[in-house]
């Protein structure tokens, strides 16, 4: 999944964005008002957590333009601002959640988690593939009730992977998923990144099966020998 974080405060952006990297997000940050706006116009984030007292302008009318966009992203509210008529503004203008500073990590990611489960339903909270069981909010694989160990990168691939199934994903679609605005990825990172995902799964055989779609992509099917297609082949 994919947060924004819009904060203006160097030392507290950069502490927010490693503890959302450590907790499986793919991580963008906006210093002020008009860069987060811009983010959002071109990027399907899931989640935007939001500062009210930004240089620019003020955090409310970022969360106006958040009600403009077609993929409306949930919105938590993480503010000095402690009034109650501050809080009753940001909720009626369309926050989801509202979090004021000083504040704990372990509330800003059960409240970011539980804005999310709310956005996306119930039903998005587990995907399914066979004998697998994924849960995206903690980033948990379990096969036949057993867990199996991911590591955050193989544990978003494989989302990414189970949400389009029995579609594919095309190779930029994974890279904007899996790695945010500020980080580098060499040339071949997602080959190897799907290259330790098929190792994991097959140790246990006949769990799943991972296509490569020559120069488009991959795709996900349950139960199968892995192998590698172009457009147009069948599998054998």
């Amino acid at each position: 999944m994919r947060v924004l974080l819009v904060e203006d405060h160097a030392e507290l952006q950069a502490l927010v964005r490693s503890q959302l990297q450590h907790w499986g997000f793919a991580a963008d940050i906006a210093s002020d008002g008009r860069v987060a706006l811009h983010k959002i116009q071109l990027t399907p984030y899931d989640a935007v957590i939001l500062d009210l007292g930004l240089p620019d302008m003020d955090g409310l009318k970022v969360l106006q333009g958040l009600g403009r966009q077609v993929h409306r992203p949930a919105c938590l509210i993480l503010t000095a601002r402690d009034a109650l008529p501050s809080r009753v503004q940001a909720l009626n203008a369309g926050a989801d959640d509202y979090l004021t500073k000083p504040f704990d990590m372990d509330e800003l990611q059960a409240r970011l988690r539980a804005i999310l489960r709310r956005a996306k339903g119930h039903t998005a909270g587990e995907l399914r593939l066979g004998r697998m069981r994924f849960s995206p909010l903690n980033l948990q694989l379990h096969i036949d009730d057993q867990p199996m160990e991911l590591s955050r990168k193989e544990a978003m691939l494989l989302e990414a992977l189970l949400r389009a199934s029995p579609g594919l994903v095309v190779r930029n679609r994974l890279e904007e998923s899996l790695y945010a605005a500020h980080e580098s990825a060499s040339p071949n990172a997602i080959d190897a990144l799907v290259s330790r995902l098929r190792k994991r799964l097959a140790s246990t055989p006949g769990i799943a099966h991972i296509d490569t779609v020559r120069g488009v992509g991959y795709r996900i099917t349950a139960g199968q020998v892995c192998s590698s297609i172009t457009i147009g082949e069948e599998r054998s």
